[in-house]
């Protein structure tokens, strides 16, 4: 899994022997698309900022657009560990919920355009980006879940799943809204709604 800051941090893609040629590649992407959009990206972008040959990438990813989804998930996860080191799943986790979406919402506002490109060209894929962000969403949810149980106990009585999938893609929706908004750097403004939607909908596990 890539997990170079690179992508997020706005960084040139990483030249070291420590990062291998498919990071290298993810963060070309990064780089290519943060400029210039994914309809306006091409593959000879990507290997020229990685600086791999074009048979390179075919080794690792046999389109554009499964690169792209690849980025896509591999910033997911990355973001995903930013919110879940923000959590201590042995606590309460109402008390908890601000701090993680701050973390969560400043680290996905770092570089707003490739955050823009990332949220919005997925869904321009067609069941490869619907399914990517599906998983993506599909994560999220169970680790919802994960952390209200272990703050509860297990006499409570267990989450609807299609609730907990509503609620992460009304957090997804708000996040997307304010992208169409030009509000991509100011995502931490969305903590106190996104923070009354999580407990409105969890209520207390008591």
């Amino acid at each position: 899994m890539f997990d170079s800051a690179a992508p997020l941090a706005g960084r040139n893609p990483p030249e070291s022997d420590a990062f291998s040629h498919r990071d290298r590649l993810l963060a070309a992407m990064a780089q290519a698309v943060a400029a210039k959009g994914l309809a306006g990206t091409t593959v000879a972008d990507v290997v020229t900022l990685a600086r791999v040959s074009r048979r390179t990438f075919y080794e690792h990813f046999a389109t554009r657009e499964e690169c792209f989804v690849a980025l896509y998930e591999a910033i997911s996860a990355q973001a995903f560990r930013v919110l879940a080191g923000a959590i201590e799943p042995e606590r309460d986790w109402r008390p908890q919920i601000g701090e993680a979406l701050q973390r969560y919402l400043a680290l996905l506002a770092s570089q707003p355009a490739l955050l823009k490109t990332m949220f919005v060209a997925v869904l321009e894929l067609g069941d490869a980006g619907l399914a990517a962000r599906r998983r993506v969403h599909q994560a999220l949810a169970d680790y919802i879940v994960s952390v209200y149980r272990a703050s509860a106990g297990p006499q409570v009585e267990p989450l609807e799943p299609a609730l907990v999938t509503a609620l992460v893609g009304g957090i997804h929706e708000l996040i997307l809204q304010a992208l169409e908004d030009g509000r991509a750097g100011d995502l931490t403004a969305l903590v106190p709604s996104a923070a009354r939607l999580i407990n409105r909908v969890l209520g207390s596990p008591a």
